[in-house]
Protein backbone atom coordinates (compact mmCIF):
# COMPACT_ATOMS: atom_id res chain seq x y z
CA UNK A 1 0.00 0.00 0.00
CA UNK A 2 1.63 3.17 -1.14
CA UNK A 3 0.88 6.05 1.52
CA UNK A 4 -0.08 9.39 0.28
CA UNK A 5 -2.83 11.99 1.39
CA UNK A 6 -5.46 12.09 -0.80
CA UNK A 7 -7.77 15.32 0.86
CA UNK A 8 -10.60 14.33 -0.98
CA UNK A 9 -10.79 11.34 0.29
CA UNK A 10 -10.24 12.25 4.00
CA UNK A 11 -13.06 15.13 3.57
CA UNK A 12 -15.34 11.89 2.62
CA UNK A 13 -14.80 10.36 5.85
CA UNK A 14 -14.94 13.37 7.79
CA UNK A 15 -18.28 14.48 5.95
CA UNK A 16 -21.63 12.85 7.01
CA UNK A 17 -19.65 9.68 6.13
CA UNK A 18 -20.12 8.15 9.78
CA UNK A 19 -23.92 7.39 11.22
CA UNK A 20 -23.99 9.42 14.16
CA UNK A 21 -22.38 8.09 17.39
CA UNK A 22 -21.25 4.62 15.35
CA UNK A 23 -17.85 3.96 15.05
CA UNK A 24 -16.46 0.79 14.01
CA UNK A 25 -15.62 -2.35 15.98
CA UNK A 26 -11.70 -2.28 15.22
CA UNK A 27 -8.84 -3.39 17.36
CA UNK A 28 -6.03 -1.65 18.43
CA UNK A 29 -3.68 -4.22 16.71
CA UNK A 30 0.09 -4.64 17.67
CA UNK A 31 2.23 -1.41 16.54
CA UNK A 32 -0.55 0.64 16.84
CA UNK A 33 -1.58 3.34 19.28
CA UNK A 34 -4.88 4.71 19.94
CA UNK A 35 -5.79 8.15 18.82
CA UNK A 36 -8.98 9.33 19.73
CA UNK A 37 -8.30 12.55 18.51
CA UNK A 38 -7.19 11.10 15.24
CA UNK A 39 -4.40 13.68 15.29
CA UNK A 40 -6.40 16.80 15.52
CA UNK A 41 -6.37 16.68 11.42
CA UNK A 42 -9.26 16.60 9.24
CA UNK A 43 -12.21 17.05 11.69
CA UNK A 44 -12.02 13.02 11.94
CA UNK A 45 -12.11 13.26 15.75
CA UNK A 46 -15.77 11.71 17.16
CA UNK A 47 -16.54 10.89 13.38
CA UNK A 48 -13.95 7.59 13.01
CA UNK A 49 -11.83 5.47 14.68
CA UNK A 50 -8.00 6.27 14.70
CA UNK A 51 -4.83 4.47 15.29
CA UNK A 52 -1.39 5.94 14.80
CA UNK A 53 2.14 4.80 14.36
CA UNK A 54 5.50 5.87 13.09
CA UNK A 55 4.59 7.24 9.26
CA UNK A 56 7.62 4.72 8.29
CA UNK A 57 5.64 1.39 9.71
CA UNK A 58 2.14 3.06 8.77
CA UNK A 59 1.83 1.07 5.33
CA UNK A 60 2.71 -2.43 7.10
CA UNK A 61 0.12 -1.75 10.11
CA UNK A 62 -2.93 -1.01 7.11
CA UNK A 63 -1.94 -4.46 5.37
CA UNK A 64 -1.92 -6.10 8.98
CA UNK A 65 -5.58 -4.07 9.56
CA UNK A 66 -6.53 -5.11 5.99
CA UNK A 67 -5.79 -8.90 6.76
CA UNK A 68 -7.70 -8.65 10.30
CA UNK A 69 -10.63 -7.08 8.48
CA UNK A 70 -11.01 -9.58 6.12
CA UNK A 71 -10.93 -12.19 9.09
CA UNK A 72 -13.39 -10.84 10.46
CA UNK A 73 -15.63 -10.93 7.03
CA UNK A 74 -15.16 -7.72 5.12
CA UNK A 75 -14.10 -7.44 1.73
CA UNK A 76 -11.78 -5.09 0.12
CA UNK A 77 -14.17 -3.83 -2.43
CA UNK A 78 -11.99 -0.74 -3.86
CA UNK A 79 -9.87 1.95 -2.84
CA UNK A 80 -6.52 3.72 -3.78
CA UNK A 81 -3.52 4.16 -2.82
CA UNK A 82 -4.16 5.42 1.01
CA UNK A 83 -7.77 4.40 1.20
CA UNK A 84 -9.51 0.91 1.30
CA UNK A 85 -13.13 0.56 1.68
CA UNK A 86 -14.61 -2.75 2.60
CA UNK A 87 -18.20 -4.54 2.72
CA UNK A 88 -19.45 -7.26 4.69
CA UNK A 89 -23.30 -9.07 4.00
CA UNK A 90 -25.65 -8.34 6.50
CA UNK A 91 -27.55 -11.65 7.68
CA UNK A 92 -30.93 -9.97 6.76
CA UNK A 93 -29.41 -8.88 3.17
CA UNK A 94 -27.70 -5.82 1.99
CA UNK A 95 -23.91 -4.64 3.06
CA UNK A 96 -22.35 -3.14 5.91
CA UNK A 97 -19.57 -0.61 4.56
CA UNK A 98 -15.76 0.79 6.29
CA UNK A 99 -13.45 2.99 5.07
CA UNK A 100 -10.14 2.73 6.06
CA UNK A 101 -8.19 6.20 5.41
CA UNK A 102 -4.15 6.64 6.09
CA UNK A 103 -2.89 10.03 6.29
CA UNK A 104 -0.52 12.44 8.48
CA UNK A 105 -0.35 16.01 9.48
CA UNK A 106 1.61 17.41 5.72
CA UNK A 107 1.95 20.89 7.68
CA UNK A 108 4.77 18.71 9.51
CA UNK A 109 8.46 17.54 7.82
CA UNK A 110 7.94 14.08 6.43
CA UNK A 111 10.59 11.82 8.74
CA UNK A 112 11.10 8.49 10.33
CA UNK A 113 9.94 10.10 13.39
CA UNK A 114 6.83 11.36 11.94
CA UNK A 115 3.08 10.37 12.99
CA UNK A 116 0.87 8.49 10.78
CA UNK A 117 -2.61 7.31 11.45
CA UNK A 118 -5.19 5.34 9.94
CA UNK A 119 -8.75 6.51 10.49
CA UNK A 120 -12.15 3.60 9.95
CA UNK A 121 -15.33 4.72 9.37
CA UNK A 122 -18.77 3.71 9.32
CA UNK A 123 -20.40 4.04 5.76
CA UNK A 124 -24.11 4.60 6.48
CA UNK A 125 -26.66 2.77 5.01
CA UNK A 126 -27.12 -0.49 2.43
CA UNK A 127 -23.51 0.02 0.27
CA UNK A 128 -25.00 -2.88 -1.91
CA UNK A 129 -28.34 -1.60 -2.35
CA UNK A 130 -29.34 -1.23 -5.96
CA UNK A 131 -28.87 2.53 -7.76
CA UNK A 132 -32.17 4.07 -8.13
CA UNK A 133 -32.96 4.53 -11.19
CA UNK A 134 -33.25 8.06 -13.06
CA UNK A 135 -36.75 9.10 -13.40
CA UNK A 136 -37.68 8.80 -17.04
CA UNK A 137 -38.33 11.65 -19.11
CA UNK A 138 -42.02 12.45 -20.09
CA UNK A 139 -42.55 11.01 -23.81
CA UNK A 140 -43.82 13.74 -25.85
CA UNK A 141 -47.07 14.25 -26.98
CA UNK A 142 -48.07 15.24 -30.75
Amino acid sequence: MKFFLLAAAAAAMAGPATAQGALPDVPILAGATAAPDCGNLYGLAGRAFCVSAPLPGISGLADAYTAELEGRGWIAAGGDDNRVVFVRRRDGGGCDGLQMQAFYDTSRPVSPEATGYLGFGVIPGDVCAPAQPAAAEPTPQP
